[in-house]
């Protein structure tokens, strides 16, 4: 019996094959090495290699990676990439896709400082609370930093250009190296014990994570927390961010920054008083105009208007009302009304008046007043009045007669 043929593999099955592998297998991983052939791309992209002692290893960093690097990497640098393996297909190539990427050392550098960071803001010093609002108009300012650096001639040269009134003190100290922090922190106490300034600039240019180690110390962040004067810290490039930035009142991105907020240009403040003018009259123009508006709705006249607008409905109504009202009794007493008069007109005809005006008369005695109602009540002789419909006569009996005789 034969044994089946080997599976044959195009090119491109066994490169998807062995990508996946990696892809899954080398997932998050570190790489510590020597960056080589350094080379960007006009794109952004970063393409260089890792190298030891014994292999070499491709890798990119992309773009939108690439804002979260705090060094510039080039050929020499010892650095630890972090990322994804993966296969470069056209190139039958492996490589390492970078995430992040820092300088050898720096991770544990980095810990250390996140440990510091966590302690320091348990304390409080970074709490929002703490902070100062800045002087609108500072008349002097103390700059703390090193009177040889770049820092410095950025600050003097935005002073010089807004406001050329203003004091400024100049504090030196070292911005690195071991006794910079100690020194740094003294000086700005001893700011704040003299009473130097209205405002404290705590400065210096940009720099590797070591360079700016100063600025992350314990002495000079608690120097700062604890200053009566409102501190503005400027430390490093604007993505660097260090612990005496956080406990500073204000941060300012450059040292350029920070004299921008202390030096407000008086041409600035004019114009911004002006327009500030401009607003305020506008609106309260258009407020006035408003007002008078709403006044005109209360004349004499607009509001007898309003009052009849108002009132008409109701008065509609009352009329209406009322008129239902009358029709409604109307129809109800007009059958009291016709029983009344039938009522009326059974009393007239059962009154003896009435009696009388058919012809009758009422015959009673003159003696007694007695009404006469029988032949036999009366003697001959006897006087009677006789009461007519009208007038009413004496009589005298002269005969009786009986119902038989009649």
């Amino acid at each position: 019996m034969s044994e089946p043929a080997p599976r044959s593999y195009s090119v491109s099955e066994i490169t998807r094959l062995v990508r996946g592998v990696l892809e899954e297998e080398f997932y998050g991983i570190t790489v510590e090495g020597e960056i080589s052939n350094f080379r960007p791309s006009s794109t952004g992209h970063l393409y260089f290699s890792l190298k030891d002692e014994e292999a070499v290893l491709s890798a990119v960093m992309f773009k939108n990676r690439i804002f979260g690097l705090r060094f510039q990497p080039g050929d020499g640098m010892k650095v630890k990439a972090s990322g994804n393996l993966s296969v470069y297909a056209r190139r039958g190539t492996y490589q390492l896709i970078c995430e992040s990427m820092v300088r050898s050392g720096e991770g544990e550098l980095l810990a250390m400082l996140e440990k510091r960071k966590a302690h320091l803001a348990g304390l409080g010093l970074f709490d929002p609370a703490r902070k100062k609002p800045l002087p609108l108009f500072p008349s002097r300012v103390a700059v703390v930093t090193s009177p040889t650096g770049a820092a410095i001639r950025d600050i003097l040269q935005v002073l010089r250009r807004r406001n050329a009134g203003m004091n400024l003190v100049i504090l030196p100290a070292p911005v690195q190296g071991e006794e910079a922090a100690e020194l740094l922190a003294r000086q700005v106490r001893r700011a704040n014990e003299f009473q130097m300034a209205d405002v404290i600039i705590v400065s210096r240019g940009g720099g590797s994570l070591e360079d700016l180690l100063p600025f992350y110390e314990e002495s000079l962040v608690r120097a700062i927390a604890e200053s009566e004067i409102p501190v503005i810290s400027a430390v490093g490039h604007e993505i660097d961010v260090t612990l005496a930035d956080l406990a500073a009142d204000v941060r300012a991105p450059t040292p350029s920054a920070a004299a921008e907020l202390v030096s407000a240009s008086r041409l600035e403040l004019a114009t911004r008083v002006r327009s500030l003018a401009g607003a305020i009259s506008e609106s309260l123009g258009g407020r006035l105009q408003r007002i008078r508006l709403l006044l005109v709705q209360f004349s004499r006249e607009a509001l007898e208007r309003s009052f009849r607008q108002l009132m008409q409905p109701s008065t509609l109504a009352v009329d209406s009302a009322r008129e239902d009202l009358c029709r409604g009794m109307e129809e109800s007493l007009a059958p009291m009304r016709h029983r009344l008069q039938l009522l009326t007109q059974s009393i007239c005809d059962a009154s003896p008046l009435a009696i009388l005006e058919r012809g009758y008369a009422v015959v009673s005695r003159q003696e007694t007043g007695g009404v006469v109602s029988s032949a036999e009540q009366v003697r001959l002789e006897e006087l009677l009045r006789v009461r007519l419909h009208r007038g009413a006569l004496m009589a005298s009996v002269k005969e009786k007669k009986n119902n038989e005789e009649l």
